[in-house]
């Protein structure tokens, strides 16, 4: 495979960690790897995407508020269009990643692959995991039509590693008039207010389940993960009932993580949930139910309530 694109996602911290992981994986796939960004700091953003891999940027430019969609996508079209047609295009599981895969997909009448968790080159193409059933099964897929092959892919599927390499070129690549679609625009941002490291970059994450019993016992998963200066998860069903905001929820629809330690409270380890955790290096369970599935993947298993487990261990890490 000759050509690959990604599409560059950045925050408040510069590159998001999904884009690294694209750029880093696209570089086992083709022998030329090319980013494709928007908004006003992308030329500062050229060292970083070099570093990873990219030798090209394509700055889409300043969208003037809009939502990224549609220029963005229409930004890409333009150069497939123009002759500047890649083998294959990297997009992250995110909501704007998700939303310019579904326009470019349109505009360039090409299906696309989702929920991809595993990418590697197979005969000339490309060839996909994706864990479907809950994550019990796996299915392999590829295209054998003309590309560019469009592909979604999940967070944490790839691990990030630089290059080292120099600065990527950047060129001007603007969206053009898009019409209706890019007449809404971002008026206010409000950014949820947190401490600690983010739940899907955490090296050590705790997460609660429906045996914590209560909204008010989740405090418990709090100040462990406080105490081992990790962040805090929740199962879907603690989410579901509204106890816990979804930002903090790990699983299929939910946030994958892949931390050093991950540790589970009263969980029961539904498939929904596992498919968002079981790649962590090492899984704690704590659950008074010896049946529980979640033991399937833990390291170490704790059968207990976890009324009285986690009060010892938030106990025992003060004493230090």
């Amino acid at each position: 495979m000759d050509r690959v694109w990604v599409l560059a996602e950045s925050g408040d911290n510069g590159l998001t960690p999904l884009t690294l992981e694209l750029l880093s994986q696209a570089r086992t796939l083709a022998s030329k790897v090319e980013a494709v960004a928007w908004g006003t700091g992308t030329a500062s953003l050229a060292a970083t995407l070099g570093e990873y891999g990219a030798s090209r940027v394509y700055d889409v430019g300043d969208l003037g508020g809009a939502l990224p969609g549609a220029p963005v996508a229409a930004a890409m079209a333009a150069l497939v269009a123009g002759g500047e047609r890649p083998d294959a295009v990297l997009l992250p599981a995110s909501y704007d990643g998700r939303d310019v895969a579904g326009r470019l997909s349109v505009k360039l009448d090409r299906p696309l692959l989702t929920n991809v968790t595993g990418l590697a080159a197979h005969d000339g193409s490309l060839l996909t995991e994706h864990l479907v059933f809950g994550g019990s099964k796996i299915v392999h897929a590829r295209f054998t039509g003309d590309g560019p092959g469009i592909f979604v892919v999940r967070a944490k599927s790839f691990a990030a590693e630089p290059a080292g390499a120099g600065s990527a070129e950047v060129v001007a690549a603007p969206a053009g008039d898009v019409g209706a679609t890019g007449t809404a625009k971002i008026v206010q941002r409000h950014a949820e207010e947190a401490s600690g490291p983010k739940l899907d970059e955490a090296a050590v994450v705790v997460s609660g389940g429906r045996g914590l019993g209560s909204a008010e016992s989740y405090a418990l998963i709090e100040e462990l993960a406080r105490l081992l200066h990790g962040a805090a998860g929740a199962s879907r069903a603690i989410v579901d009932a509204g106890w816990v905001p979804y930002s903090h929820q790990v699983g299929q629809t939910g946030k994958t993580v892949k931390p050093t330690l991950y540790v589970a409270c009263g969980i029961s380890g539904a498939t929904q949930h596992l498919v968002g955790m079981k790649g962590s290096r090492n899984i704690v369970a704590v659950n008074k139910d010896p049946e529980a599935p979640i033991f399937s993947v833990a390291d170490l298993g704790i059968v207990g309530d976890v009324h009285k487990v986690l009060p010892a261990l938030i106990e025992a890490l003060k004493s230090r």
